[in-house]
């Protein structure tokens, strides 16, 4: 991702804005489905099954968009590798929007029946595809505009989208719950989903001013792969699997410590839904700051792959006091106990992206991170808050099961980024 006098100028600042929107717009999308999930399709659109296998349910339906995001990372990496990344966001966030505004206008079981949960999943699908084609364009949106060397910064705008979604998700979801409980079931967890229409008309307002990524526009003047997934596959088929793994902190982390955190406080400790969503949204306070101070550090020690090392070890502590706090149960110990544990998944997530991207070569480089990514999103996201739920009540009373299951997940992508580490260092002595 260096610089190419004969490419399109670059637009640094704009091209980070625009991912950062972007991605917040996705996102927020994407985060207030999990926190319904969470808090009413189970009584809502599974009415019939009991509380625990309705929330079970309404965690599948979650999971079905992660599921999704493959094939959005695959069909979309596709574009954005032919057809330029703008095009492809443009796309995805329109088909994002779309779906999220239906979401809020859909019936419940109660009016249609079995169609309510059919027509959730259909709708959910269309939100994974979208998600699943926005991660990596817009972290190469940023990335490929950045200045020399300063890639890794200018991809944390893309990964800070992550962090301002869950705070604006959790700030809609905090107003609405303000209404009386009745009011809030019947018609106040739509709004969250309608908002969407309007946040809608403002990224793209932003994102069509940015132009084309000049890597892209040297590399497609160069002739671009005629099918970049076969050719991922046939020669960065390492890469792509330890990319995958990479990343499985990155993402099962948000999934447990947050979505999963609202059912775990709520059900099973008794906690008020605003005592959790509060604590939430400080946590997301924490990792919105973090996230470009991680990035700025990991450039200034010019060893990414030690900075990433660094914070998964933290990251496999840090859920222990993490669950010791949140059993206080006061607000001021969960705050705390989910402010130390984002530390580690903040900083962390903030430098991947560009870590993993440097991994492949532009040609290929949008399809080959959005189907590690997505691929991952699957099975770490899309399964996480499930396990975390069967966990809970399987040994209800006893929170360690749960910390070392957030364990398992630092500890999977720390050996996943030494060995990629270790695979790139290969790959520059043969080139």
């Amino acid at each position: 991702m260096s610089p190419t006098p004969d490419a399109a100028p670059r637009q640094p600042a704009r091209a980070a804005i625009a991912a950062f929107v972007g991605t917040t717009i996705e996102w927020y999308d994407f985060f207030i489905y999990g926190t319904a999930a969470a808090l009413v399709f189970g009584p809502l659109f599974f009415a019939e099954a009991t509380p625990f296998v309705a929330t079970l349910a309404a965690f599948g339906t979650f999971a079905v968009g992660f599921l999704a995001r493959p094939l959005g990372g695959l069909v979309f990496g596709h574009v954005g590798d032919r057809l330029g990344r703008k095009k492809a966001l443009v796309v995805t966030l329109v088909m994002m929007g779309l779906a999220t505004t239906g979401i809020g206008l859909l019936p419940t079981y109660a009016s249609i029946g079995i169609w309510a949960p059919i027509a959730l999943v259909c709708l959910r699908i269309l939100q994974g595809i979208a998600v699943g084609g926005e991660w990596g364009g817009a972290v190469l949106l940023a990335a490929e505009h950045a200045p020399t060397g300063r890639a890794t910064f200018f991809a944390s705008f893309a990964q800070l989208g992550s962090p301002a979604g869950q705070i604006l998700s959790l700030l809609a979801f905090r107003l609405a719950g303000l209404m009386d409980k009745e009011s809030f079931l019947a018609w106040g967890w739509r709004l969250p989903f309608l908002v969407s229409v309007v946040l809608l008309f403002v990224g793209l307002f932003i994102r069509l001013g940015v132009g084309e990524s000049p890597d892209f526009e040297k590399s497609r003047a160069a002739g671009p792969a005629p099918a970049p997934i076969r050719e991922v596959l046939a020669t960065a088929l390492t890469p792509l699997v330890l990319a995958a793994g990479a990343n499985t902190f990155a993402i099962g982390s948000v999934y447990l410590f947050n979505t999963f955190m609202i059912t775990y406080t709520t059900q099973y400790l008794g906690l008020p839904r605003a005592t959790i969503l509060d604590a939430l949204l400080v946590a997301a306070c924490v990792q919105l700051v973090m996230t470009p101070v991680g990035a700025r550090i990991a450039e200034l020690i010019r060893n990414e792959r030690l900075f990433l090392q660094g914070t998964l070890i933290w990251a496999m502590l840090a859920p222990y006091p993490l669950f010791l706090l949140v059993d206080l149960g006061s607000v001021p110990a969960l705050m705390l106990g989910l402010a130390l544990n984002v530390v580690g998944s903040a900083t962390f997530y903030a430098v991947i992206a560009g870590y993993v991207a440097g991994a492949f070569p532009t040609r290929v480089r949008y399809t080959a991170i959005s189907v590690a990514y997505q691929v991952c999103g699957a099975v770490a996201g899309g399964l996480t808050p499930i396990i975390g739920t069967i966990l809970a009540e399987r040994f209800q009373g006893h929170w360690w099961p749960i910390a070392v299951f957030g364990t398992t997940l630092a500890a999977i992508s720390f050996v996943c980024v030494t060995a990629l580490g270790r695979h790139r260092a290969r790959a520059a002595v043969r080139a």
